[in-house]
């Protein structure tokens, strides 16, 4: 078991990480780690958890979120490990050995390191405590002022033990790998001079004394920038060495001229100095990188990761993305702004593994190599293998890069890999090559699409800043309908530089039409559709079949189930080609079994042929799921409406293990099963839209107020165009509760007073009975309570007669609970005890016998038996509680502590209340 603080707050266990819950769950576990083995009051814990005034139940909050923990703690058998959470007075103690605590033993090596006289143990040292940190530190809690100030002190110890590292390798003569530790945190936090200072000193003492200068000035004009101040004594202190050459072969004073020190001169921040010029290679050194790209803009958190990947020894760092991405520009910026590393060369390759001209074969890319490194002709050998040997043996004593772009595979790089542990490689490819991350440790540096800000720049870049300014809520609108793709903005881009005269706004609204946008993002042989066309050129045949059917999908995500349906597969099959098409970066994994498309692929795969059934057949898999998941979700109900005629069905169907797996499920597929009603509305399929519209309606209960009617009034035109009576009561019914619950009794009432005759009319006596009883809440709405108690009356009798004990039970429970609006106390006892015989303990769900039993205690109360209605309120609490029915737990909680004070029962209340807002 491991506590972690330096990265996520998780708690991991062999079997996994414990689900920790919402970020205020984890702030309280952090607060409690930060003191482990000490009481932690709860006033701190209610400052860690609330920036402002806590609210008045902050103490049940912290109670509920301690409950859960230690329920976490036990299953994971913490005790074993000496991890206990107790309370203690009105404090709570995490007693725990500290060495389980990664912040612990973090501090713990960095002290042994500082100890060490052999600078190689004290590297090793730090080494390990730095592999500690898998991010920023606390992150995923709630930011509170107390937690930012503790992920601050631990963040300051982390910059401080990266210095010191630097300082043992200083210590070793490494000198390079020195500066490469300190470059990566210095990107990271430009401002903080001591950072800057360093990497200065260790520039200078590798011989790099131009690249030390530039970094200062880039440094000082940063500060000059942000914080409006000149550099510090210990910049300017770096700065006067670097200036003097001191340590650097590059400042020793030439034959016959004075070697007087120089003092070093910092400049001010007024009347700033033309940058000084880049660092630079000596003339004879090697270099086969292209221009530097053009209107290079933003990754920032990018150029970090790579410069991180290339740090250690003879790394090979993987940029993967998607195809128009933008790999290649970040690689070779990366690669020009680091020359100065690189005293050995620079070679680069393009193995065009995405290219209508053909790869070049090993022996064609090392030949190139191998007479850039200075090999005659006639001495390079005529075999690949004897090319790869004498290629591996001149880059042995190098400090190479290395860059092999534009990878079809893993194969294709293996034999371009150089041989010195002072060499870099950086591979490109839109592939994620794992079979290179499993033989060479390739270190993968994944690049996605740009923010909106950074997009906007990239216009900005190529346009001008004044109009792009000029028009910003339109260069917004662009930037989002290309989806943050470099390609896609550069080609918008140059079709509005080619025509100055045309508004940004304007090609937006070109844009924004979804059939000419791909076709808008070509210019000659560059755009969007070419570079997508190269990879789906280069997928298996049954890959490729797949990704063309994904474009018929009317959703945003597919799991394996709708990618079999769109391609007529099983979900097997579907699977190995989701994972392929991940692997090429043409579908993004956004959670485990869900996939997307960018916005611009799934206009590309769209427009591919799929065939005419792809549509129907994924819309009768969404209609059979949806009725699948509603009978999970209300096991005892009928099912709320029959499959089409001409229904296709699926090869395989989701299972669904209960309720809480059902509603999940509609939680994560609301938007696409709104999306696909809307699909199948547009193709003339009205069967299927109401069909897939009443498949909600377990999820329309759960969330009422969550702006149902639009697609509730779509369904119900759609019954009516399908000439389905039984369909079209029974969305009437289902609308005129929701507007009923939407506090629009007046329009319900239209709806609901038709929904029965039409039911009666269609032989639905079940649809009839839901009608009346949803009737008879409008009307109790608008005070009608004896109609709508009579109404109740009418459909349990019509329930009764159809066998339906689902919906009789439902009618009882309304009908008890309009007479205890009545103050009818003894009726409703009476309705309450018809109806429980009615729930069975296996094949109904316990929220019936929870509200009939709350029900029964508030009628039992009503007629002054208090001793009896608290006994069925405890009974519907505990039976709430241990089934997870959080709603009923607080209703009958609710009653409960209207008439006592109990603390254990305002706990018990105030613990259901946070399940339920974690589930929020």
């Amino acid at each position: 078991m491991e506590f972690r603080l330096l990265g996520a707050v998780s708690v991991a266990t062999e079997a996994g990480e414990l689900p920790l819950g919402p970020a205020k769950r984890r702030s309280l576990l952090a607060a409690l780690l930060l003191r482990p083995n000490r009481p932690v009051p709860v006033e701190q814990l209610a400052a860690t958890l609330w920036d402002q005034e806590p609210p008045p139940r902050a103490r049940g909050v912290i109670q509920g979120h301690v409950s859960r923990l230690r329920v976490l703690l036990t299953g994971a058998e913490a005790e074993m490990f000496g991890v206990e959470l107790v309370t203690q007075g009105t404090s709570y103690v995490l007693r725990m050995p500290e060495s389980l605590l990664d912040a612990h033993r973090f501090e713990e090596l960095v002290t042994l390191a500082r100890s060490q006289r052999a600078p190689a143990d004290a590297v090793a040292m730090y080494q390990e405590a730095l592999s500690l940190w898998q991010g920023p530190a606390l992150s995923g809690a709630y930011p509170s002022p107390p937690l930012q100030a503790a992920a601050h002190a631990l963040e300051e110890l982390r910059l401080a033990s990266v210095e010191m590292l630097a300082g043992a390798y200083a210590r070793l003569g490494e000198h390079n790998r020195a500066a490469a530790v300190l470059r990566a945190e210095a990107e990271a936090h430009p401002l903080r001079e001591s950072l800057s200072a360093a990497l200065m000193r260790e520039l200078q003492r590798a011989g790099r004394r131009s690249e030390a200068l530039d970094w200062f000035h880039r440094t000082r004009r940063l500060l000059a920038d942000e914080l409006g101040v000149d550099p510090g004594r210990e910049l300017a202190d770096a700065y006067g060495v670097a200036l003097r050459g001191e340590g650097d072969g590059e400042g020793q004073a030439a034959p016959g001229v004075s070697s007087a020190p120089v003092k070093a001169a910092v400049p001010r921040t007024q009347g700033l100095p033309a940058r000084g010029p880049s660092p630079s290679l000596p003339p004879d050194t090697v270099d086969l990188l292209p221009r530097m790209p053009r209107g290079f803009h933003g990754r920032a958190g990018e150029l970090t990761a790579l410069s991180r990947a290339a740090a250690g020894e003879a790394p090979v760092c993987l940029v993967t993305g998607p195809a128009g991405v933008g790999k290649t520009a970040l690689v070779v910026h990366w690669a020009h702004r680091s020359r100065a590393a690189f005293p050995g060369g620079l070679l680069y390759a393009d193995l065009r593994g995405f290219s209508d001209t053909g790869e070049p074969t090993h022996l064609e890319v090392l030949r190139e190599f191998l007479l850039a490194l200075g090999v005659a002709p006639r001495r390079i050998p005529e075999s690949a293998n004897g090319a790869s040997a004498l290629y591996r043996s001149l880059a042995a004593d190098r400090q190479l890069l290395v860059v092999l772009d534009n990878a079809r595979g893993s194969e294709q790089v293996r034999e371009l890999l150089p041989g010195g542990t002072r060499c870099v490689t950086v591979v490109t490819s839109r592939y994620r090559l794992r079979g290179l991350i499993a033989s060479d440790a390739a270190r993968p540096v994944p690049v996605d699409v740009l923010d909106p800000d950074d997009s906007t720049a990239l216009l900005a870049a190529v346009l001008g800043k004044e109009r792009v300014l000029a028009e910003a809520v339109g260069a917004r609108h662009l930037v989002e309908l290309c989806g943050g793709l470099p390609l896609a903005l550069r080609v918008a881009a140059a079709r509005l530089a080619d025509q100055p005269e045309w508004s940004l706004r304007a090609m937006s609204a070109e844009l924004a039409d979804e059939s000419r946008r791909l076709g808008l993002l070509d210019v000659e042989d560059t755009g969007v559709r070419a570079a997508l066309r190269l990879t789906v050129r280069r997928l298996p045949e049954d890959v490729a079949h797949h990704f063309a059917h994904l474009g018929r999908h009317p959703g945003t995500h597919v799991d394996r189930f709708t990618a079999a349906a769109l391609a007529g597969t099983d979900p097997g099959t579907a699977e190995a080609a989701l994972d392929r098409l991940s692997a090429a970066h043409l579908v993004n994994r956004t959670a485990p079994g869900r996939w997307t498309l960018h916005d611009l692929v799934r206009l590309y795969a769209r427009g591919l042929d799929a065939g005419p059934d792809a549509l129907v057949r994924v819309l009768d898999h969404t209609v059979a799921t949806a009725l699948a998941a509603a009978g999970a979700a209300e096991p005892g109900d009928e099912p709320c409406f029959a499959l089409p005629a001409d229904f296709h069905p699926p090869h395989a169907l989701r299972e669904f293990t209960g309720r809480e797996d059902a509603m999940a499920w509609y939680a994560a597929e609301r938007d696409d099963l709104t999306l696909a009603a809307a699909a199948a509305d547009a193709a003339g399929l009205h069967g299927r839209t109401w069909r897939i519209v009443l498949g909600m309606w377990p999820q329309m209960v759960w969330r009422v107020l969550d702006d149902w009617t639009p697609l509730l009034r779509k369904a119900l035109d759609a019954a009516r165009a399908d000439a389905d009576p039984r369909a079209e009561s029974r969305v009437l019914a289902l609308l005129g509760w929701v507007l009923t619950e939407e506090g629009r009794t007046d329009e319900a009432f239209v709806h609901l007073e038709a929904a029965p005759a039409i039911a009666a009319r269609a032989g639905d006596p079940s649809g009839e009975a839901t009608a009346l009883v949803n009737l008879s809440l409008a009307q109790a709405a608008l005070g009608s309570p004896e109609e709508a108690a009579e109404g109740c009356v009418q459909a349990a009798a019509l329930a009764r007669e159809a066998g339906d004990r689902h919906t009789e039970r439902l009618a009882l429970h309304h009908l008890a609970r309009h007479q205890l609006d009545a103050g009818q106390w003894q009726s409703a006892l009476d309705t309450t005890a018809a109806a429980l015989p009615l729930t069975g303990p296996s094949d109904e769900p316990a929220a019936s016998r929870v509200l009939l039993l709350t029900a029964a205690g508030e009628a039992l109360l009503g007629m002054g038996d208090e001793t009896e209605g608290i006994r069925r309120l405890e009974a519907a609490a505990s039976e709430a509680e241990t089934t997870g029915y959080d709603e009923g737990a607080l209703r009958a909680l609710g009653v409960l502590l209207r008439v006592s004070a109990d603390v254990g029962l305002r706990a018990r209340y105030d613990t259901a209340l946070v399940r339920l807002a974690d589930r929020e």
